[in-house]
């Protein structure tokens, strides 16, 4: 559950809301600064005025849409105004964005009436590669997306028309050849006539069904010929001669129930009295129309889907909107036709009756999803989609004949797995695996604010079981000023811990021969780094997180100390990865060891490959050094030689190569034109092991705080139990994917160990 200050917070943090405006050219010199304004920048207006297709050369109308709504049928708040819809436009501009790398403006009108709203929209063509159309009331919107699509020579989709219909299309095809129906056989209940509903029997008909076997429902009942209440011209082509008059005679024997309406108004009795394999799609969110459990019991043999990301088929519009503009966006077409979204809609249905790979999986708690009733669309976030769908798109838009470029389709997949890189999946497969099985991480600085606060979003978000160390009262008092609940969280306050002795004796054992008294034990326990550590080892705990207001050695230590290296490792190291904007790296060592050996360096890249893979990243290691591949003789550069040397001798499987500078391990063409010998194929390094801490500690803060740069970490690889420390003044955001990070690993210390541990 999203608490109020949360969702506040994350919108007014920072710069506010969510979007802004970045520059894709230099802007750094006075010749920049000519070229992008005065006088440079009427070159390229004089040609697109000559030729208005440049403008697509010259700009970044090609991969831009308007957002447009005008705040008068906003999902879950209704009628609530342009001002108040602007976060949910800005909202739907980052999915854009985050799914297909579409950037988006958000632009809300004040004005309810759809004449103005046409006129306004179609002025703003010039500006746009495409409009999509949200949150507008019906029956206004069907008459604005008609106009408009009439009037203008870009593509305008209203995505709660359309959206919901495609992606349960999808759902809807498959069902079918479950069941061993045809949908031309099919008879259809929807219960919704808003614009969704309205749209989604017009697009079954496009996939096959038969009008005259779909009943559409309101809140008055069965739309049939001759009723006046509640009508309008679009509800008026479902009108059926039936004598059936309310939703629960409509469902007897129906073999498709369709909700695009209000939780909890369809019964057990209602479903049972459906046909035989009923297709139930109850999408009211957040509470569907029926429940998914009780769906479930009265009818086992039903297809379910919902709008839910908890039970299996969830209906989520973020599977067709970006892709369906993408798609359309590169081809540069007029419009968005009933054959484009028939395209993204096989598509969808095609891709669900593939294999999923393991890293789809892995994203989603390693469940294993395969083509039947518990799986009939794909997962919203499997990076696929992008790669079937947009295409699937772009390929109608030129049968079609809307499409003003035809591009070669190959070559387009290839430029679609570039140009999304997996930087924004990377914690998602973590939290969705942390997820699947949590598990208990202490965090020693428990009376510090941004450990309460994370501590409670992974509780909500059901990522870890967290255990807070210090004063009950102090943190109590904490949690009540900032309105914060504890359920679920553990406090425990060391000094007065029944279990205070037992861990003094353990600590003792273990030090005794390093110089270490029993008192001298008990006085390093009352250091809430040590207590935390002595849980981890004895199986109290987890894995450890702290730091966020310590120095790093402090943190480290007592880590160290307690906690085992992994069996066959000789040296832990300390990671971070680095999500930039197109790309996401590995940098190792960066924090732990002032000067490694050759093969310290080794160990190091194997750690760092383990990892790459828990992430479901194909690692590409590069050992870097001030020279390339010999060009300069220093005792520096051979011992970055040696470990190349290991690394091919020992894991000849491992792509891996070296001695090289950075931007040859960086730049692909670099690489292949002047080093073809190379052994890095398929892209660019994503692993970077440094020399030494000097430049891997200077390398990764550079690239944070010059390069804007997301850093996650430093991660410990190479300890035998998870213990991970922060970056001091960290966010919230990244306590609370560490601690994801520590959960992943305590789950591989069980598989590794069993229940018990080492």
């Amino acid at each position: 559950m999203i608490r109020v200050e949360e969702a506040l917070e994350y919108h007014r943090r920072g710069r506010k809301g969510k979007i802004e405006l970045g520059v894709t050219k230099p802007c750094r010199t006075q010749k920049d600064l000519s070229l992008a304004y005065t006088p440079g920048v009427a070159e390229p207006s004089r040609y697109i005025h000559k030729d208005p297709a440049l403008v697509f050369e010259f700009t970044a109308r090609a991969n831009l849409v308007a957002v447009i709504s005008n705040g008068t049928a906003v999902l879950g708040l209704g009628n609530i105004g342009p001002l108040a819809a602007k976060p949910v436009m800005e909202g739907k501009a980052v999915l854009f964005k985050r799914f297909a790398d579409i950037d988006a403006f958000d632009i809300e009108l004040d004005t309810q009436d759809p004449d103005l709203v046409i006129q306004t929209v179609r002025l703003l063509e010039p500006t746009f590669g495409g409009v999509n159309l949200e949150d507008i009331k019906a029956p206004e919107c069907f008459y604005i997306e008609e106009e408009l699509k009439k009037r203008m020579k870009i593509p305008v989709f209203h995505d709660d028309q359309h959206g919901t219909a495609i992606i349960t299309g999808a759902a809807f095809l498959n069902s079918c050849e479950l069941t061993g129906r045809k949908p031309s056989e099919a008879r259809i209940v929807i219960n919704g006539a808003g614009a969704a509903g309205i749209a989604l029997g017009e697009f079954f008909i496009r996939l096959g069904a038969k009008r005259e076997n779909i009943l559409l429902c309101d809140t008055r009942g069965v739309i049939y010929t001759g009723r006046t209440e509640g009508m309008n011209p679009y509800k008026e082509r479902f009108a059926r001669d039936t004598p059936l008059r309310t939703l629960r005679e409509a469902m007897r024997g129906a073999d498709v129930f369709i909700g695009l309406s209000i939780g909890n108004i369809v019964d057990e009795e209602m479903v049972k009295s459906m046909a035989d394999k009923p297709m139930i799609f109850a999408m009211a969110n957040p509470d569907p129309e029926i429940p998914y459990e009780v769906a479930k019991r009265a009818r086992p043999d039903a297809i379910i889907a919902t709008g839910r990301s908890d039970y299996p088929n969830q209906v989520n519009n973020v599977l067709g909107f970006p892709f369906i503009f993408r798609g359309a966006l590169d081809v540069r077409a007029t419009q968005i036709n009933e054959e484009m979204k028939v395209a993204a809609a096989h598509a969808l249905a095609d891709l669900t009756r593939e294999s999923v790979p393991e890293s789809v999986m892995r994203a989603y708690g390693n469940q294993s999803f395969e083509f039947g009733p518990d799986y009939v669309i794909p997962k919203p976030f499997d990076p696929r989609v992008l790669l079937w769908e947009a295409p699937a798109v772009a390929k109608a838009a030129m049968e079609t004949g809307v499409a003003q470029i035809h591009i070669d389709l190959d070559r387009y997949r290839q430029e679609l797995e570039a140009r999304l890189a997996r930087s924004q999946e990377v914690m998602r497969v973590v939290i969705d695996r942390a997820r699947a099985n949590p598990r208990r991480i202490v965090f020693p600085e428990g009376e510090e604010e941004k450990i309460l606060k994370a501590a409670v979003t992974l509780v909500e978000e059901e990522i870890a079981h967290p255990i807070l160390l210090g004063n009950p009262e102090a943190i109590r008092q904490n949690a009540r000023r900032l309105h914060l609940s504890m359920k679920g969280i553990t406090v425990i306050h060391p000094e007065t811990s029944p279990k205070f002795e037992e861990y003094a004796q353990a600590l003792y054992q273990l030090r005794k021969r390093k110089g270490v008294t029993l008192s001298e034990a008990s006085q390093l326990l009352r250091n809430r780094n040590y207590f935390g550590a002595m849980m981890v080892h004895l199986g109290d705990a987890d894995g450890l997180i702290a730091g966020v207001n310590q120095h790093y050695p402090d943190t480290l230590r007592p880590a160290l100390q307690i906690i085992k290296p992994k069996k066959d490792t000789t040296k832990v190291s300390g990671v971070f990865i680095m999500i930039l904007k197109d790309r996401i790296l590995i940098f190792s060592d960066t924090t732990v060891n002032i000067e490694a050996t050759a093969e310290e360096l080794v160990e190091f890249a194997c750690q760092s490959a383990e990892l790459a893979r828990k992430f479901g990243i194909q690692p590409r290691i590069s050992f870097l050094s001030f020279s390339n591949f010999g060009s300069v003789k220093h005792p520096l550069t051979e011992k970055v030689r040696k470990a190349v040397d290991i690394i091919h001798q020992k894991y000849p499987d491992l792509i891996a190569d070296g001695e090289m500078q950075a931007d040859t391990a960086l730049v692909q063409e670099l690489l292949d034109e002047t080093y073809p010998f190379s052994q890095l194929k398929g892209g660019p390094a994503n692993i970077l092991i440094f020399p030494d801490l000097t430049s891997g500690n200077i390398g990764y803060k550079l690239v944070e705080r010059l390069a804007g740069a997301e850093a996650i970490g430093p991660i410990l690889l190479g300890m035998d139990k998870p213990v991970h420390i922060l970056q001091r003044g960290c966010d919230v955001s990244s306590i609370v994917n560490m601690a994801a990070i520590a959960v992943v690993d305590a789950q591989e210390v069980e598989t590794r160990y069993g229940s018990h541990g080492p």
